[in-house]
């Protein structure tokens, strides 16, 4: 995450330091409250604890939470914030209590980005989330809907292996190869045609889909202290944030319209059903057919479609580079999933998706992988409607929830060496990351769990099997370890902050 407030540091400090004087003064002996509060480190005036988030927050939250415990509060500049470090604590949350915390807190971003917060990720909790919610699971990320798109994935990955075929014997960005395939797979899910050629509309897709997953990975300092939103006003970053919503506007419109007049040609046509339905398909004759109870618009439609691209690419391909930066880190464990893929596989050409059901190592690498690297460190804020105790602390009404996925999922009260890469861990473990196990949540739990899950594992296990099952693996020669440094880089996704560069060399035959 781009943390601003960084740049803000300078114009709040003398505020600050003038205000806390000024507090310290004026300071009288307010009645004590009967409330008892979770534990809190020391905060500041106006900026409270901001500064205590650093450059890494999953990583600071976690420091602070072996001093001041699993539930602990924040004030996060005006706003009281519960940060949760632990398996119990969140499945108080997220169970327990999921009724009273299912709210999203308002963040500007998102609610600029996804048309007033009229996707499912960011909708406050309410009939229309229920709804269209409903749609998403039931009508775009259901396990049939899943499955049609199966020949979708096939294709893409068999171009992946394509490209690093034809790379060999020089090294490959594997984390530019990642992205191509994630972006390539939702784009053909999500509009029938995907936008990695070189022709200018492409290229203007890509470039404006970065700019916006950029953004929504960027801290607002409005969010926290409301009257200094001026800040971000006047540096002519509210001005960017307004320009790229409305290009990706324009851009959703025009996908719409060709598949608005598709459809009518279809009809017309009597041909109705010969062109596989894509995202964009299904939500217009959602719309069109009004079954769901209420009318959808179009700017549901292309929150919808902006939520797939924001939770469906960078998350996926940043599972995939940590996966072989683990990998090849621990030739054993890479040469072990090696022996499983090839074993089922055996002389075919490609794993298939009917190949995976056999690979349990791969799913226990994945598994490891989503457990050291959640893709979401920090899952997507809660706010309590109600006040509320928990684990006998006052929680009062509006307080926002951060659950602290990295830390719980490297707890050592809940695994054992938990900051090793041990697949083998999950061989004979019924833990898993669908929401019941509240030890391993790199998806969340309860009422606003990711809906996607099943979307972006078949991608990743299918594009991992056949790395392994195509060609063996090195570092470059002369690397120097770069391929090996787990510096990461905070944004919507926590990625490799250095692409992983890797050597591929065809198959062996050893095994």
């Amino acid at each position: 995450m781009d943390f601003l407030w960084f740049q803000a540091i300078v114009v709040l400090f003398p505020i600050v330091l003038f205000s806390f004087f000024l507090c310290r003064i004026l300071r009288t002996n307010n009645s004590v409250s009967t409330k008892r509060f979770p534990p809190s480190p020391p905060k500041l005036p106006i900026i409270g604890n901001l500064h205590q988030l650093g450059k890494y927050p999953h990583r600071s939250l976690e420091s602070l939470s072996r001093k001041y415990g699993d539930l602990m509060l924040l004030h996060l500049g005006n706003k009281p914030t519960l940060v949760v470090s632990s398996a119990s604590a969140a499945q108080q949350i997220m169970k327990t209590h999921d009724l009273i915390f299912s709210n999203r807190p308002h963040l500007s971003m998102p609610n600029r980005l996804f048309y007033n917060n009229k996707d499912v990720a960011f909708a406050p909790y309410g009939e229309y989330w229920k709804q269209m919610r409903s749609i998403v699971v039931l009508q775009l990320l259901s396990s049939k809907r899943v499955q049609s798109f199966r020949a979708v994935r096939q294709e893409e990955v068999a171009l992946l292996i394509e490209n690093i075929g034809r790379s060999i014997p020089f090294p490959v960005n594997l984390s530019k190869l990642f992205i191509t395939l994630t972006n390539d797979v939702v784009c053909r899910v999500a509009f029938g045609r995907k936008y990695s050629g070189e022709e200018d509309d492409a290229a203007n897709f890509r470039e404006i889909l970065k700019m916006y997953v950029e953004l929504l990975g960027t801290f607002y300092l409005g969010d926290y202290i409301p009257w200094l939103a001026w800040i971000q006003r006047v540096n002519g970053f509210d001005a960017k944030v307004s320009r790229v919503a409305k290009d990706f506007d324009r851009l959703l419109e025009g996908i719409l319209e060709e598949h608005m007049d598709r459809q009518n040609k279809q009809k017309n046509d009597d041909q109705k059903g010969d062109i596989a339905k894509d995202f964009v398909d299904v939500l217009l004759e959602v719309q069109m057919d009004n079954t769901v109870g209420f009318q959808i618009d179009r700017d549901s439609i292309k929150a919808q479609i902006l939520d797939v691209f924001g939770g469906g690419t960078n998350t996926t391909y940043a599972v995939l580079e940590w996966a072989m930066t683990e990998l090849l880190r621990h030739p054993k464990i890479m040469k072990k999933l090696q022996m499983e893929v090839r074993g089922v596989v055996r002389s075919n050409a490609e794993v298939t998706e009917d190949d995976l059901e056999k690979m349990n190592y791969l799913r226990a690498v994945i598994k490891e992988t989503l457990r050291l690297h959640p893709p979401g460190p920090l899952l997507l804020p809660h706010e309590s409607t109600e006040d509320v105790k928990i684990n006998g602390y006052d929680i009062v009404a509006g307080t926002r929830v951060i659950v602290n996925a990295w830390a719980i999922q490297r707890d050592p009260a809940s695994w054992e060496e938990p900051d090793k890469f041990y697949p083998d861990r999950f061989l004979n473990s019924i833990i898993d990351f669908r929401g019941q196990d509240f030890q391993l949540i790199p998806f969340g739990a309860g009422r606003r769990r990711c809906p996607g899950l099943l979307f972006a594992m078949v991608i990743d296990e299918l594009a991992l099997a056949n790395l392994l099952h195509g060609f063996d693996w090195s570092l470059p020669p002369g690397d120097g370890g770069k391929a090996l440094d787990m510096s990461e880089s905070i944004g919507i996704a926590t990625h490799r902050k250095t692409p992983l560069i890797a050597m591929a060399s065809p198959a062996s035959s050893s095994f």
